[in-house]
């Protein structure tokens, strides 16, 4: 007989292949009330579902359950956690929390956006984008659109001082990992001469509109297409009754507001505080969560130690990136 993946049945353990840095790895893990629940590696070991922000309906909806389940497996984890569903951002249960933050523009319509949300100046560069020829629609998911963005991939392997996670993946790599949840998803390409130079995946989740993934050419920056890119998401995902469009974190970690957060705030971008639980199952969880090593080891380093670690890091990217004859990265958009 086929065994269920509820807590009834017993949960089933298998290896999951996720994505860490853009690197795909197998981590073991287990079907609990169909979510797939990942173990990471290392200490403290935590559990948390897999892609829990492009979830429909409640990716945690009975947390007991799934303590129960964690806790009869072989894998030994030492703290479950998950977040609250955005928007939902008032705390509703009494486990330990931490507030986690999102990165997200309230939606009402495309011209509230354009007249109340962003600046002038931002309505001045999407203008001059459209002036110097981006034009910006929506794309079928096909070979030509993959072809395209492996083009936009390969261009450097820098960008935003930090060495680029999909730069010299392979064409079949680049489609297997776009293509995920193709049934709630919409490409948006930026064209210039009728060449793509940008794109964006959206995933729409009950009525969130989440930006996937967004990269621009460096060599077509001066065209802004980056920020026309945003603007027909804005577009789209209020036509479609969405009630926010989310990219990413407003503030990751402790490098506090960076080039990447004024960028989301010119595009209107709003930070919104989001409980995120921690649960220990074990004295070693207990222990983790007590000296704050739950988190990983950089959060305990300073945010002005984390800032220069990054800095010195993105020099040594830079001049190793020059010495190979690469192109050197610029701040897109």
């Amino acid at each position: 007989m086929e065994q269920r993946s509820d807590i009834t049945a017993g949960p089933r353990q298998e290896l999951t292949e996720v994505r860490v840095k853009g690197k795909n790895r197998l981590l073991p893990s287990l079907k609990i009330r169909d979510r797939t629940v990942v173990f990471s590696n290392g200490w403290p070991r935590l559990a948390s579902v897999k892609d829990e922000d492009f979830i429909q309906g409640e990716p945690v909806d009975d947390p007991a359950a799934f303590v129960a389940a964690i806790k009869r497996c072989r894998y030994g984890a030492d703290i479950f956690t998950f977040a609250q569903k955005f928007p939902d951002t008032r705390p509703k249960h009494a486990f330990r929390m931490e507030w986690d933050n999102v990165a997200a523009i309230p939606l009402t319509s495309y011209q509230h956006w354009l007249e109340e949300q962003i600046t002038g100046n931002m309505r001045k560069i999407l203008r001059r984008s459209s002036r110097r020829g981006i034009s910006v629609g929506q794309v079928d998911f096909t070979d030509e659109f993959v072809r395209g963005v492996v083009e936009i991939y390969n261009e450097s392997p820098v960008r935003q001082n930090r060495s680029f996670w999909h730069y010299g993946k392979t064409f079949d790599t680049i489609k297997l990992e776009t293509g995920t949840y193709l049934e709630r998803s919409v490409f948006l390409g930026a064209f210039f001469e009728g060449n793509l130079v940008g794109f964006i995946k959206l995933v729409f989740v009950d009525r969130i509109a989440r930006l996937m993934q967004i990269v621009s050419m460096i060599s077509h920056s001066d065209k802004m297409p980056t920020n026309a890119l945003i603007a027909k998401a804005v577009e789209i995902s209020a036509d479609r009754g969405c009630t926010h469009l989310t990219y990413g974190k407003y503030i990751y970690g402790k490098m506090g507001y960076t080039s990447l957060t004024e960028f989301k705030v010119r595009n209107g971008f709003e930070r919104f505080l989001l409980p995120r639980y921690y649960l220990p199952l074990t004295v070693a969880g207990e222990m983790a969560i007590k000296l704050r090593m739950h988190r990983g080891i950089k959060e305990l380093m300073p945010g002005k130690m984390m800032r220069l670690m990054a800095s010195v890091r993105a020099g040594y990217i830079i001049r190793k990136s020059g010495r190979n004859g690469k192109r050197r990265d610029q701040e897109c958009s």
